[in-house]
């Protein structure tokens, strides 16, 4: 992967010309494509740059490196999928409506190539490890958004006492995340269905262990 950009004359600074805007987008967009389509490995300037239709000058002129414009596509796909997320537990109330929406963005997940591109650049920082600290803080906010839903529906039950919030949303981010990446590699979404309709079958005792009126237990989706 390369480090730096290549020798020759580039334009002036991209700060100083607003039109350029839509050249980044461009090769965030084109760097996500590629993820998608030929993992870290051949996620180089050449490929991104063609992806785009710029020349591959363009990607260290506005990035200063292939991995930085990696990582600023990893933003992009993820803040995405966070407004999703946060629209969707918006009005999830109880444990079935939640699982079920879990369920749903999980297939969407795995639909729209999210997990991909962060599986992609997961498996970069094994040969990339200055990528590693930047991909902890990138996930950070994926933990913090779970501790903060999860601590709101244990608040007052039995549950809150067994584990702190932050202990068990790392601990379901890591299964969620995990689940979706294995099941990304063979396409095979049999064990996490499996283990959805489980959950399912366990929301009405846990809605009662957490106290939470029967009538707000929507039907899980099939």
């Amino acid at each position: 992967m390369a480090k730096t950009g290549p020798r020759g004359h580039l334009p002036d600074h991209p700060r100083n010309q607003p039109s350029d805007t839509p050249t980044r987008e461009r090769l965030v967009e084109a760097a996500i494509e590629t993820l998608k389509r030929e993992g870290f490995a051949g996620a180089s300037a050449r490929a991104i740059a063609s992806t785009a239709g710029v020349n591959q000058a363009l990607v260290f002129y506005h990035f200063g490196t292939v991995n930085d414009l990696l990582l600023a596509a990893l933003d992009a796909t993820s803040e995405r999928r966070m407004v999703r997320y946060q629209e969707a537990v918006a009005n999830a109330a109880g444990p079935a409506e939640v699982i079920a929406v879990a369920r749903d963005i999980y297939r969407e997940d795995l639909d729209a190539g999210h997990l991909t591109v962060l599986g992609a650049v997961i498996a970069g920082a094994s040969t990339v490890p200055e990528l590693g600290p930047a991909l902890i803080e990138r996930i950070r906010p994926w933990i913090g958004f779970t501790a903060e839903h999860l601590g709101g529906m244990l608040g007052g039950s039995p549950l809150a006492d067994l584990a702190p919030a932050e202990d068990a949303a790392f601990a379901i981010v890591a299964l969620y995340l995990g689940m979706e990446l294995l099941t990304s590699l063979d396409g095979d979404q049999a064990h996490a269905e499996s283990l959805f309709a489980a959950l399912e079958r366990l929301s009405l005792p846990l809605a009662a262990l957490l106290g939470t009126p029967a009538k707000q237990e929507g039907h899980p989706h099939a």
